[in-house]
């Protein structure tokens, strides 16, 4: 319980003050370090268009570190397997649940690993899918029909999934959308300017969505 007040009088001084993001490096042999230049652009993105003042480049913890609890917001992606021993889940659902963020951006090939391992971490909550009226899709930028579609692999919807406390979405998964790659540099997907114009908003808008809650 001591542990838990600290954890919410340090994510009450984070939520004012704290101006750094960072990415979580999970194991399992996914590759939770691919599009590289992805958080970096959206940082710059949101410093010139929400007045953030974000630091320019991310930190890279681990799910079992206490350093997690520096960040009120944390970036994971890749394609493949991902693993949380008992150390991860223990110390991340606290992070979770003591007023941090994830934001989860599958990159095509990690759900079926990554449902597994969210059941374990919150065993009796589900995912569930936000609607268009979501306040993440109306920030400074309006998304009316939900997150938006960057990249096409499986002819899918787009969707984004969240873990909810008492009200608090804790956890953001967005899937069959790609969401990073748009933030990448231009030069990695030739993505047109539009589409990776919106795929920048949309990421402003989840971070003044966490710094604003």
């Amino acid at each position: 319980m001591k542990h838990f007040v600290l954890c919410l009088s340090l994510f009450g001084m984070l939520h004012s003050f704290g101006q750094e993001l960072a990415i979580l490096k999970y194991n399992g042999g996914g590759d939770w370090y691919s599009n590289p230049t992805a958080l970096p652009n959206l940082i710059r993105f949101c410093n010139a268009n929400i007045g953030t003042t974000l630091a320019e480049k991310p930190k890279t913890v681990t799910p079992s570190s206490s350093e997690i609890f520096q960040y009120p917001f944390l970036h994971m992606t890749g394609h493949g397997n991902v693993f949380f021993n008992e150390e991860d889940l223990q110390n991340l659902r606290t992070y979770l649940l003591s007023g941090g963020f994830l934001h989860i951006d599958d990159n095509y090939g990690m759900e079926k690993y990554l449902r597994r391992e969210l059941k374990k971490l919150f065993p009796n909550k589900e995912l569930v899918e936000l609607g268009a009226d979501h306040p993440v899709f109306n920030q400074k930028y309006t998304f009316t029909e939900g997150l938006p579609k960057i990249h096409e692999h499986d002819g899918k919807r787009p969707q984004a999934l969240g873990i909810f406390e008492d009200g608090r979405l804790l956890l953001l998964y967005t899937l069959e959308c790609d969401l990073g790659d748009g933030w990448e540099d231009p030069a990695v997907h030739n993505d047109p300017e539009a589409i990776r114009t919106k795929a920048l908003q949309m990421g402003s808008n989840i971070i003044a969505y966490v710094f604003s809650s």
